[in-house]
C-alpha cells in the first residue's frame, strides 16, 4: 500500500528517493560510504539492525544497533518504512521519520537496503528510483564475500544462497550499476540520482 506521508513529502519538496539494493557482498555499503564522503549533499539513511557490529562499525553511523525488543517496538509504532529478516538471521529496517523529513526538505535521499526492503519501498512509494548494484561476475562476488572474513563458513553459505535469489531479481529494478570499482560505481549512482547519468535497463554480465 502506498505511503501517503512519503508521497506528500516528495510532492512538497524537490527531493528524490533512490533505493540501492543488490546481493550480499556486492559492495553496497562501500558505495554508500563513498557517496557519503564525497557527496555530502546526498542524504543516506542509516538502517536499524539487530545484528552485532562488525569490527570498525560505529553505532549511528553505519547502523543503529538495537536489540530485538527495541526493534519490535519500532515495528509496533510504525516507525519503520521497511524491515526484513536478512540471511535468515538478523533483522534490518529503515527508520521512516528521517526519510519523510529529508524528502520534504528537498534533499536527494538514498536508501541502501536489501531486496526484501526494496520491494516494500516500491509498494509504499512506487515513484522512487530503484538501482540494482551487481558484481562483475559470480566468482568475484564469492571472492569478495570470502575475502572480507567477517562471516564463518555456515554464514557464508547462507549468504551465497541468498545472493543467487537476489541476483535473479535484477529485472525488477529501473537500472543496473556493475560494481567493478567502488569510486566509478558511486559516481555513476550519484549521476543517476541527479538525472545526469545514462538511462539504461539492467545489463548485468552473465553470472
Amino acid at each position: 500500500m502506498a505511503d501517503p506521508d512519503l508521497r506528500a513529502a516528495l510532492a512538497s519538496g524537490a527531493g528524490r528517493l533512490t533505493v540501492l539494493a543488490g546481493p550480499t557482498a556486492v559492495g553496497k555499503g562501500s558505495v554508500a560510504a563513498y557517496v557519503r564522503q564525497h557527496h555530502p549533499d546526498v542524504w543516506i539513511s542509516v538502517s536499524a539492525t539487530t545484528r552485532r557490529p562488525r569490527p570498525g562499525e560505529v553505532d549511528g553511523v553505519h547502523y543503529h544497533f538495537v536489540d530485538d525488543a527495541t526493534f519490535d517496538a519500532m515495528i509496533d509504532r510504525g516507525q519503520l518504512l521497511e524491515w526484513a529478516v536478512v540471511h535468515k538471521a538478523a533483522r534490518y529496517g529503515t527508520p521512516r521519520g528521517p526519510v519523510v523529513d529529508v524528502l520534504a526538505a528537498g534533499r536527494p535521499a538514498l536508501l541502501e537496503i536489501d531486496l526484501q526492503g526494496a520491494r516494500q519501498v516500491r509498494r509504499a512509494m512506487p515513484e522512487a528510483f530503484f538501482v540494482f548494484l551487481a558484481p562483475p561476475s559470480w566468482d568475484e562476488l564469492v571472492r569478495r564475500l570470502v575475502g572480507r572474513g567477517t562471516e564463518d563458513e555456515a554464514e557464508r553459505e547462507r549468504r551465497l544462497a541468498t545472493a543467487r535469489e537476489e541476483l535473479a531479481a535484477e529485472p525488477e529494478f529501473d537500472v543496473t550499476i556493475v560494481n567493478t570499482e567502488i569510486p566509478a560505481a558511486a559516481e555513476e549512482l550519484v549521476a543517476l540520482m541527479r538525472g545526469s547519468g545514462p538511462d539504461r535497463r539492467p545489463t548485468t554480465p552473465d553470472l
